[in-house]
């Protein structure tokens, strides 16, 4: 029993300790997506594309926040994608009470083909319509900064970037979106140096969020576009791998004060939200997957159980606590709800895992309606 207990203590005392400073690492050096007013020749036209389904609590605001950017050069193209809401009305009334500039489109989608993902269809559809030499995709529950899009063409600029992504700030108003919401950081920023992402060729070293990709007209239709993912549940990261792939340089940022996102309305939906991009996300077995849950499990639960028998474990837990604390500051999150949420996010994560799994093998994903 004592060898069990040692050999318990000394693993998770390793991999803990080199998540805690990967957290540190990213907390130092990860982008962040800061205003910068970079004077660009505005002779670069963004074509700003926003699928909307069922969007009618934020459509009207994401059309507020993208025609107040700062750079001026830019169409916003919506498609409505067989809204049952009030979607298409009230992008109807933001075109009419915008009318003067003639800078929004309205584009009814069509309906979805056999073989395509929902969200896939609709980008798609949107890049055959947009005419920008850059293309900005983003959800319609990202809020945007007045000078997002010329920070985006001051960083492409700057370090030759094809592409851009960035996770947002994410606005968490419940306890059940406290309980989840949290953990798409915590995965992102322990186990990831973010900054490796563009420093490093090494294709192990991806990230990408669809809330926010901005890329390359060029490079998005030598790579095939959305038509190449058409089936992926996690098109971001796909569209990520293979532009590094291909050669092109990219950058993936933290939100900072430039975007920001409330992603899930309560626990529920959170729950489902994970449960759709979990497993398909690290594209990989079953097995290997479940492994990692294992992983998790040990590293980052059990040694708060295990502190009741080996106070030893109080060391562990203090550097998992230090790594959450670096997560946070990073994330622009509550660090004292993180931590003391800690063991239950964990435990909440790997059983999302497990009905991630469940779920994509038995083909019950659905999102908005639609089967995935």
């Amino acid at each position: 029993m004592i060898m069990v207990t040692e050999f318990i203590f000394y693993s998770t005392l390793i991999f803990a300790s080199i998540s805690t400073l990967v957290a540190i690492y990213n907390l130092v050096t990860a982008p962040r997506l800061e205003k910068i007013e970079c004077n660009s020749v505005q002779d670069q036209l963004v074509s700003v594309l926003v699928p909307a389904r069922n969007e009618e609590k934020n459509i009207g605001n994401c059309i507020d926040v993208v025609l107040s950017q700062s750079y001026k050069n830019f169409e916003l193209i919506i498609l409505d994608d067989e809204s049952e809401d009030r979607t298409a009305e009230i992008i109807s009334d933001k075109i009419s009470e915008y009318n003067s500039n003639n800078k929004i489109k309205l584009i009814s989608g069509k309906p979805l083909p056999n073989g395509w993902l929902g969200k896939n269809w609709a980008c798609h559809q949107l890049s055959k319509e947009a005419n920008g030499e850059y293309l900005l995709f983003i959800d319609a529950d990202v809020r945007l900064s007045s000078g997002v899009v010329e920070s985006c063409l001051f960083y492409k600029d700057k370090y030759k970037l094809e592409m851009i992504s960035s996770f947002p700030t994410q606005i968490i108003n419940s306890f059940g979106e406290w309980l989840i919401v949290p953990l798409m950081n915590f995965l992102l920023l322990a186990f990831l140096p973010l900054k490796k992402v563009y420093s490093s060729a090494n294709k192990s070293f991806i990230a990408a969020n669809g809330q926010f990709l901005f890329i390359a007209k060029s490079a998005y239709e030598k790579i095939g576009g959305h038509l190449t993912f058409k089936e992926r549940v996690v098109e971001d990261m796909e569209i990520a791998r293979q532009v590094k792939k291909s050669g092109f340089n990219m950058m993936t940022f933290l939100g900072a004060d430039s975007v920001s996102c409330r992603m899930y309305d309560g626990f529920r939906l959170a729950f489902n939200g994970f449960s759709k991009n979990y497993f398909p996300g690290f594209n990989t077995s079953p097995i290997i997957f479940f492994l990692f849950l294992a992983f998790l499990f040990t590293t980052y639960f059990l040694p708060f159980l295990m502190i009741f028998m080996n106070s030893s474990f109080v060391l562990i837990v203090l550097i998992i606590l230090l790594g959450r604390l670096a997560i946070s500051v990073s994330s622009r999150q509550n660090i004292l709800v993180n931590i003391l949420l800690h063991p239950v996010q964990m435990l909440i994560m790997i059983t999302i895992g497990v009905n991630s799994v469940y779920r994509t093998k038995t083909k019950k994903l659905k999102w908005k309606g639609r089967s995935i």
